[in-house]
């Protein structure tokens, strides 16, 4: 797991998806966050918790709530973003395309996170699109943008980890030339502090060193971006897939076998190229 000395803190935390099902926030549309911030729309969830759209019936504006549970080891991992949020702040988030975060807030034993409120994720973005794709007029922009926020990140040491259409938001979907940002930090952590085995990402978007166990860095963003890049324009995935040993096939298939001398240091590969059907498949 990441760890970061931060102040004399040492905050650890599982980089793991658990279950979740937003029933156990007990939130529903009209619920009151903190002291004022009215629950008008739900907007995703995942392990960590659920996002909300709010209203601030202070200053009547609508912005974008991530609302943790309260499960010890989600407070942990809750700590750490906030702690990579903050190194964020160094950076202008409309000049490094990345969300602007506006600080966080507790509701009862909650961290609630808040953000401004963008248009559309950029998965939704394509599904509405004929075929799913994009045109390169389209992609070539959203590109640029995304490699923009990932040089951006690279400038304050962080690698994002968890890249992928769901994790890009769209602007504004009316706008043209259309802009997007970089969400979800819950992933994140400096390069300096990762350490290999450290399981982070989303199958079908994750880098090889990540599945087996390697030593990573900022590039295995780049990594995902390509394969965003595939998917955009394409509509599809490059390597589909249901787990890890599914997507790992489709790369050696197109890539070939890593080398000897990679497979031996990585801590992962027996899980892989020492089961029976993947020599097989490789010709072993």
């Amino acid at each position: 797991n990441c760890k970061i000395d931060s102040q004399g803190l040492e905050v650890g935390r599982s980089r793991s998806h658990p279950s979740f099902s937003s029933n156990e926030l007990g939130l529903v549309k009209g619920s009151i966050l903190g002291k004022h911030y009215k629950v008008e729309a739900f907007l995703g969830e995942g392990g960590f918790g659920i996002v909300a759209k709010c209203r601030d019936t202070m200053t009547n504006r609508a912005v974008a709530i991530k609302v943790n549970k309260s499960r010890p080891d989600i407070l942990q991992q809750a700590k750490l973003e906030i702690f990579i949020l903050e190194q964020l702040r160094r950076l202008d988030s409309d000049a490094a395309n990345i969300v602007q975060w506006n600080g966080f807030f507790h509701d009862g034993e909650r961290v609630c996170l808040k953000f401004e409120l963008l248009d559309q994720c950029l998965r939704d973005y394509i599904w509405d699109r004929k075929n799913h794709c994009l045109p390169i007029s389209e992609v070539r922009p959203i590109l640029g943008q995304l490699t923009n926020a990932l040089s951006h990140l690279g400038s304050v040491g962080m690698v994002h980890a968890d890249l992928k259409p769901g994790n890009i938001m769209v602007v504004n979907r009316h706008e043209s030339p259309i802009k997007v940002k970089l969400i979800d930090f819950g992933l994140a952590c400096p390069a300096s502090a990762v350490m290999p085995g450290d399981r982070v990402g989303t199958v079908g978007y994750c880098a090889p060193e990540v599945m087996l166990g390697l030593p990573y860095n900022e590039a295995i963003d780049m990594w995902s971006l390509g394969l965003v890049a595939v998917e955009l324009a394409t509509g599809l995935p490059l390597y589909p897939g249901n787990e890890d040993y599914d997507v790992l096939k489709f790369i050696i298939e197109t890539q070939g076998q890593p080398p000897d001398h990679v497979l031996d240091s990585a801590v992962s590969s027996s899980l892989f190229i020492h089961s029976s059907s993947f020599q097989s498949f490789l010709g072993g």
